[in-house]
């Protein structure tokens, strides 16, 4: 198989319980449970599966029923499944309650199995060999820094572009021992804020703030609010239209990176690229999954005639 994108990085659990009324802080709130796979780099490449691309997953996994759910729901999605198992261990979950209207109440991450996918397992030959056929490598803050770091090194070295998807602000300062070696980073506010060690008025001073810190390359979204990105070529705007409602907004993120990413790979400049992630997040945030499987490239093209031009700042 020949491998577009190698993702690397966070597959598992993700539960998540909807409060069918006003929510009641301390106290028994009726409500439904709901469970699927989810996970930054598992969200966005099936994602990219859905929109052509060729994606190999590697992603660590436990010897029990949830891994096995992962692995159903990858191979549904059309993914070069290769994970890294350990038997003996639980698959790492995503515990969320959601409010009504699906804004996040709280979560639990329980994510202890990620730290043993340490920085001298990328020295395996099936990693090295899965490294050294793809075009692109997509990972997210769910493994350890020290092999985030040692990835980005490696992605150098082969001359692979790297993405990656930040996660949480807790997460993403993972990634400041990698930052020079990445080429675009996906965040929101609170995770810009988290590697920027500010948060600016206006989101197209982000940008400044973030190279100050290594990084060439990234986004920083900000729910229905204006949407910046940095590269080589400057500085993109983009200011979403308020979508009539949100079903769920778990996964939009991950969306927005597919969309984002599935256009820089077919050589969109930021604008465009911009306004695919931005229509690949919409199409997420009106499903109650974390990923849409109606997602393809046909439906992402109907929802762009819905999303306004983004535009190059001076």
């Amino acid at each position: 198989m020949t491998v577009e994108i190698l993702a690397i990085g966070g597959a598992h659990i993700d539960r998540r319980a909807r409060i069918f009324g006003d929510t009641k802080p301390g106290a028994s709130n009726p409500g439904q449970w709901f469970e699927e796979a989810g996970g930054g780099v598992f969200n966005a490449a099936r994602n990219l599966s859905r929109l052509g691309r060729a994606v190999r997953l590697i992603a660590p996994r436990g010897g029990d029923a949830a891994g096995q759910m992962v692995a159903e729901a990858a191979e549904r999605a059309g993914l070069d499944d290769q994970p890294v198992m350990f038997l003996d261990r639980a698959t790492p979950s995503y515990t969320a309650i959601l409010e009504r209207d699906g804004n996040l109440v709280i979560a639990l991450a329980d994510m202890a199995l990620y730290d043993a996918f340490t920085a001298p397992r990328l020295k395996a030959r099936s990693l090295r060999d899965s490294l050294a056929s793809t075009s692109h490598v997509l990972t997210d803050a769910n493994l350890p820094a020290d092999t985030l770091t040692a990835l980005a090194k490696a992605c150098d070295i082969h001359g692979k572009g790297l993405s990656a998807i930040a996660i949480s602000p807790a997460k993403v300062v993972k990634f400041k021992g990698a930052l020079p070696h990445i080429s675009h980073l996906f965040m929101n506010g609170a995770e810009a804020e988290a590697i920027a060690g500010s948060r600016p008025e206006r989101a197209e001073d982000w940008p400044g703030l973030l190279r100050a810190q290594g990084l060439a390359g990234g986004t920083v979204t900000s729910g229905s609010g204006p949407t910046v990105a940095f590269g080589p070529e400057g500085i993109a705007l983009i200011e979403p239209v308020p979508l009539d409602e949100i079903a769920d907004v778990t996964g939009a993120g991950d969306a927005f990176a597919a969309g984002f990413l599935h256009a820089r790979l077919k050589r969109a400049d930021l604008t465009e690229a911009l306004r695919h992630g931005t229509a690949s997040a919409a199409i997420t945030l009106a499903s109650s999954h974390a990923t849409d499987e109606n997602l393809s490239e046909e439906r992402l093209k109907r929802q762009l005639a819905l999303v306004p031009p983004a535009r190059f700042l001076a």
